[in-house]
């Protein structure tokens, strides 16, 4: 019998929508916050998102393991489903940090970066199910400088964020660390999305 054949881009856009989807809990955290503990109940629908990620990241490291020939080079493969699988953890590791940290308040920064983080990965989902067609498609580099685009608001709402804690919040030392942690996680959230559209922009060039 012989093996059915794995389609690796279809896999790439299941890890684009379910980091997309961990992103909109995300921005559901963070519009809708209360308490930190009334957070227990998202904290696993969370993990359960991000465990989501994790079978699809480990079927495709089975499958480059084992086929005979792929469709892009093995190393690109395995570079853009880790960088994939980081993303929707690096979402996931925000809101586990809100809970964590026992935050009393949503920071009106952190709100602005969930939804750059959400746009950015609609926009890398986008360009994910474009993927397979990058040889034809007018659309897939537009996308990918979106997401560049979306790093580049997130790393000036970040540098201002953070200037106004040690500017507007510097009597409370714990205030200031708890919020500076949480940005610096969120900042770079925004540059794993950034990566993997620069990792799927490589293998655009490389393959033309």
């Amino acid at each position: 019998m012989s093996k059915t054949h794995f389609d690796y881009f279809d896999a790439f856009i299941k890890q684009a929508q379910i980091a997309c989807k961990e992103a909109d809990v995300l921005v559901e955290v963070a519009e809708n916050f209360t308490t930190a503990a009334a957070l227990e109940p998202t904290l696993h629908k969370a993990h359960e998102i991000e465990n989501e990620g994790d079978e699809v990241n480990h079927g495709i490291m089975r499958n480059v393991a084992t086929d005979f020939v792929t469709p892009i080079d093995r190393e690109d493969l395995i570079e853009l489903a880790q960088c994939m699988d980081n993303v929707t953890d690096s979402i996931e590791d925000i809101i586990q940090r809100f809970y964590m940290y026992d935050v009393h308040f949503m920071h009106t920064d952190a709100i602005a970066m969930a939804h750059l983080i959400q746009k950015s990965a609609l926009a890398l989902c986008r360009a994910m199910e474009d993927f397979r067609n990058f040889k034809k498609s007018k659309m897939f580099h537009s996308l990918i400088m979106e997401v560049n685009d979306y790093e580049e608001q997130a790393d000036v709402v970040y540098m201002q964020a953070i200037r106004r804690l040690y500017t507007t919040s510097n009597d409370d030392a714990v205030r200031v660390e708890v919020w500076s942690r949480i940005l610096d996680c969120m900042e770079r959230c925004c540059d794993s999305l950034e990566h993997a559209g620069d990792i799927m922009n490589t293998i655009m060039v490389k393959n033309v």
